[in-house]
């Protein structure tokens, strides 16, 4: 299902956030099976078949723990749910020494989102955020919206504006 970015029932951070950026985006709705989370590509393979979108335009967010300066901490890291995450590349990127997968809680604390249905928009604690090249290769990409089963579609380069993301190739 499909719906405008008109503000109405169903609103999450992420389409408050997207709305008061003033950018354009469509919603998509899904009955979302939660033996995807197990199931080959996970929950961004789910929402590529259910929407019928080709899958390199629906990117998957990550959580990275960032280790050395200038920013230990957390990190996001966005790839299209075709590929896994570099993460000697997306410490290069955010410029630390290394980068590993975060914790599901820690990245669940952070955003204000559980895992499956973490966007890279509207998160709790802005994080430094690194979106993988391809991206920019679609007119539209698709990203989580906030919860299981639901996706928004935007331009990639309102997904950068948005996310004040630094653009880099980062999956493999």
């Amino acid at each position: 299902m499909t719906r405008s970015s008109a503000t109405g029932a169903g609103g999450t951070p992420a389409t408050v956030a997207l709305e008061q950026a003033g950018i354009h985006h469509t919603r998509h709705s899904y009955a979302h099976d939660p033996r995807a989370a197990a199931g080959r590509g996970g929950y961004g393979l789910e929402a590529a078949d259910a929407l019928g979108l080709e899958p390199a335009t629906v990117l998957k967010t990550l959580l990275v723990t960032l280790d050395g300066a200038p920013r230990p901490g957390l990190g996001v890291a966005v790839v299209p749910v075709t590929h896994s995450l570099d993460l000697k590349a997306v410490a290069a990127a955010l410029g630390v020494k290394r980068a590993a997968m975060a914790e599901p809680r820690a990245a669940e604390r952070a955003t204000g989102y559980v895992v499956g249905g973490i966007s890279p928009v509207g998160q709790r604690t802005v994080l430094p955020t690194v979106v993988d090249v391809s991206a920019l290769t679609h007119p539209v990409v698709f990203v989580s919206g906030g919860r299981r089963g639901f996706d928004v579609g935007l331009a990639p380069q309102d997904l950068v504006r948005v996310t004040s993301a630094v653009v880099a190739p980062v999956a493999r």
